[in-house]
């Protein structure tokens, strides 16, 4: 029997056409890194809060590694996003300010950038690299963002404080005539609408728009929730929970507890300078753990969109924050402070066929570039100075590090220094100790009541923390970036 001699080229048209446009993709792992501004782990019920429910945060962790001991390398915005997003320490960078990392790092690719030139659809909607809120929000602008960074990118516009609704603002108002104002303010509005009024509403729309458009080709989506970051501003149905606020109850409040701190270490916000009293101190608590709530539902919205589109067992999950922040502890509010609540950082990392795993071991916002990088197949620039946690996520009872490292980057002559080990915390003031020291015991003290830096009998522990401090300065200014000494 003969065969026509089209056959051949009818299979093979029919093999094409039958053929899944996700074939090639199935090879490569996606990546979603999801990431909230101003979120301290505390907030999140899957970090053992039981006033505020995060139950999508809490469904990353229910499948991936939840870090209990994760730093920022700097505890305000701009450095810290330079940081991760880099590879490189902000002493390494020189990115203090609210600023790109790419004039500091030349052609070096960014985390990003590194799965766009190996054939990734890269992109962004919002706050990324450092976007200014509420100015860059209520604007819809770029920020100080890399476009070199993303095949496409996108930005939020939302109101923010002056959306509609009922909102009071609890910073430097005593009297209580003072508006809703905009600015670097404690604001808290109960919005009229729905999600989509405001930024983070736009920015999970946009993100399950990307993932359906997206779902056939392999792709690093960073998706930014500019939430709870102030003004705390929600829709009003968000709010019930956490009302009335005279309900929510303040961190204990040590009399002369800023009496062993060094000046240089008394947070920028406090009770005492923002004239909030305990009534606007509760309010704040309660607004911003609306707002966290409301975050959060976007995040569940994003991780619907991958179960929907089939492609959640070929996408890795990061889910974090820039920093950490203080709701009154020490009387302290807000970041900069290199406090464990202003250093430390939710981390998440679920990873497709890994076992769910609760890991102590320390780790810094650095390490997701190495370690997702890799995780994908990618040659990580030898450069880089993060470490590469994937062990951890198969064995969480390792350690890649001995200390974690953060800095308070604002003025140069007074910055300030953490390093945390698994026993102790210890922050110095100007690079010479010269600003004043300060030595917690985190297993006997892990609220950092007590500064043991003066203490007879800790002399040792503080010449040690000397010196490695020395040492690491060192090692993070030992780079391929050929920056002079700062």
């Amino acid at each position: 029997m003969k065969f026509p001699r089209t056959l051949p080229l009818l299979c093979l048209l029919f093999l094409l056409a039958h053929s899944s446009p996700a074939s090639a993709a199935e090879q490569k792992m996606n990546v979603l890194f999801i990431i909230s501004d101003d979120l301290t782990a505390t907030a999140l019920s899957c970090y053992g809060n039981q006033v505020c429910q995060t139950p999508n945060i809490d469904r990353i962790a229910a499948k991936g590694t939840r870090f209990t001991h994760a730093y920022c390398q700097a505890t305000y915005c701009g450095p810290s996003r330079a940081s991760f997003m880099s590879g490189y320490y902000p002493h390494a960078t020189k990115a203090f300010g609210y600023v790109s990392p790419r004039s500091y790092i030349g052609e070096k690719p960014t985390w990003a950038q590194l799965f766009k030139n190996n054939g990734y659809y890269s992109t962004r909607v919002s706050k990324i690299y450092h976007m200014g809120v509420p100015g860059d929000i209520e604007k819809g602008n770029d920020g100080t963002d890399d476009p070199a960074s993303w095949t496409e990118r996108f930005n939020s516009q939302g109101p923010e404080w002056a959306a509609p609704g009922d909102g009071e603002t609890l910073e430097n108002n005593p009297d209580g005539k003072k508006p809703a104002v905009g600015g670097n303010t404690f604001v808290v509005v109960e919005a009229d609408g729905d999600d989509l009024v405001h930024s983070d509403g736009k920015t999970a729309r946009k993100a399950v728009e990307l993932i359906q458009q997206h779902k056939d080709e392999p792709f690093f989506l960073g998706v930014g929730f500019v939430r709870p970051h102030v003004p705390f501003v929600a829709p009003r149905t968000y709010f019930p929970p956490y009302k009335p606020y005279s309900k929510h109850v303040l961190p204990e409040k040590v009399p002369g507890d800023w009496d062993d701190i060094p000046k240089l270490g008394i947070n920028y916000k406090t009770s005492k300078g923002m004239q909030m009293d305990i009534r606007r101190q509760k309010k704040a608590v309660g607004g911003y753990l609306a707002s966290v709530a409301y975050m959060d539902r976007q995040v569940g919205k994003v991780l619907d969109a991958l179960e929907q589109a089939g492609i959640a067992d070929r996408t890795i999950v990061i889910f974090t924050s820039d920093h950490g922040y203080h709701l009154g502890e020490h009387d302290f509010w807000a970041k900069v402070s290199l406090h464990e609540e202003s250093a430390a950082v939710p981390l998440i990392i679920s990873v497709p066929g890994k076992s769910t795993a609760v890991c102590n071991s320390l780790a810094e916002l650095l390490d997701l570039y190495p370690t997702i990088s890799s995780l994908c197949g990618l040659q990580v620039p030898a450069g880089i100075q993060g470490k590469n946690l994937a062990p951890l996520l198969d064995d969480p009872t390792l350690s890649v590090r001995e200390a974690a490292f953060s800095v308070d980057p604002r003025n140069k002559g007074n910055r300030g220094f953490l390093l945390r080990d698994d026993r102790w915390a210890y922050i110095q003031y100007r690079e010479d100790a010269s600003g004043g020291i300060e030595l917690f015991d985190m297993e006997n003290d892990p609220k950092q009541y007590t500064n043991l830096a003066e203490k007879p009998g800790y002399e040792k522990v503080v010449a040690q923390f000397k010196q490695r401090m020395t040492e690491k300065l060192k090692a993070v200014r030992t780079n391929d970036l050929g920056h002079s000494y700062d």
